[in-house]
């Protein structure tokens, strides 16, 4: 699956410790990345239980993803899109429970 990301996310992201960049990027690449692919092939599959996978309540299409639980309490924000026939995941914010202000 291709990601994108919104300008919000480009600018969480920025502000992330190295070291919590670094952890994003880990659980991306070894876990969220793969379940995007199962996910692409088999909606029905589901997502791996320790990504804590949820919808936002108050915005509608738009999902949630845990990617640390030790500090910073690490969420990111992302919506699963179609652009020209290919499911891709675009980003929109990522930090901690701030996201959920503006998703």
């Amino acid at each position: 699956m291709k990601f994108q990301t919104t300008p919000a996310f480009d600018g969480d992201y920025r502000r992330l410790k190295p070291e919590h960049r670094a952890t994003f990027r880990d659980v991306v690449r070894k876990k969220f990345a793969p379940a995007c692919d199962a996910y692409a092939s088999d909606p029905a599959a589901g997502w791996p239980a320790s990504l804590r996978v949820k919808s936002v309540r108050s915005a509608p299409g738009i999902l949630e993803m845990t990617w640390s639980f030790a500090s910073p309490d690490g969420r990111a924000t992302f919506e699963l899109v179609a652009v020209e026939n290919e499911l891709l995941c675009r980003w929109r914010r990522v930090g901690d429970h701030d996201v959920f202000r503006n998703p």
